[in-house]
């Protein structure tokens, strides 16, 4: 499971899709209890952006035309969340890092973010 914290712009359909299952998905291991200890250990989780990452994703998702589904609840995520040590709540994934490892591991978000720099630098 795995958080790029990352402009969903910039990512491909397998990394945005796969990134909105991942935060379902650790919304279930929350609410099982185990621990998270690993994911923040290896810069993989930022649980206390969970709710607004996802709406992030799902607004991405949206706008390119897929379906959107699977609604979060906010109360609930937070209530799981505030369970969490102080510790891994202000963890904070390293986006410097994130944007290596995305952009190195996959041609196509790698190219959406060329594009977009592109578009930007554009007068």
């Amino acid at each position: 499971m795995r958080m790029w914290m990352l402009d969903p712009s910039i990512m491909c359909q397998k990394h945005l899709c796969g990134e909105h299952v991942e935060i379902h998905m650790m919304i279930g291991t929350l609410k099982q209890g185990k621990k998270i200890d690993g994911y923040i250990k290896n810069n993989l989780c930022e649980p206390r952006c969970i709710s607004i990452r996802h709406d992030m994703l799902a607004e991405e998702m949206v706008k390119r035309g897929y379906n959107h589904n699977s609604p979060i609840c906010v109360e609930e995520v937070s209530e799981l969340i505030s369970k969490l040590p102080v510790v891994q709540l202000l963890y904070r994934v390293n986006q410097a890092q994130s944007k290596i490892d995305l952009l190195g591991r996959c041609e196509e978000c790698r190219k959406r973010y060329e594009q977009i720099i592109k578009e930007k630098l554009s007068p």
